[in-house]
């Protein structure tokens, strides 16, 4: 992701919980605010160091980014999202945080046309 589809500032991060609205899973907590100014989407990350080392929230950070960088089609523009990890994400591979990712962008609502999730495949 480029420098200006990121959310780096705390002051940025902070706007976003106060004002923003949440959704989540077992996984994954997502807040979203909507931007006034016509603009791509931006993404912030957040994993704590109670999930892991570094390589572990380094990884979780790279399965998340690169999951936005394959739904980049899909997701609303004009939002800034922030997504917080939480402990089983540590145990995922990219596969199953993409789904869950998608599970609570579902949730969330912001996709663009309709249910995203319509067209993933399910395990059985």
């Amino acid at each position: 992701m480029r420098k200006e589809q990121r959310v780096k500032k705390n002051e940025e991060f902070q706007d976003i919980f106060k004002k923003g609205t949440s959704f989540a899973n077992r996984q994954f907590v997502l807040y979203f605010l909507k931007k006034d100014e016509p603009q791509p989407f931006r993404i912030g990350i957040s994993v704590s160091k109670k999930i892991g080392n570094a390589v572990c929230r380094n990884r979780i950070k790279r399965y998340v980014r690169q999951s936005f960088l394959e739904l980049r089609e899909e997701v609303k523009d004009q939002y800034d999202y922030l997504i917080i990890a939480r402990k089983p994400a540590a145990d995922m591979n990219f596969h199953e945080v993409k789904s869950s990712l998608t599970h609570v962008l579902n949730r969330g609502k912001v996709f663009k046309r309709g249910s995203y999730g319509k067209n993933v495949r399910k395990k059985s």
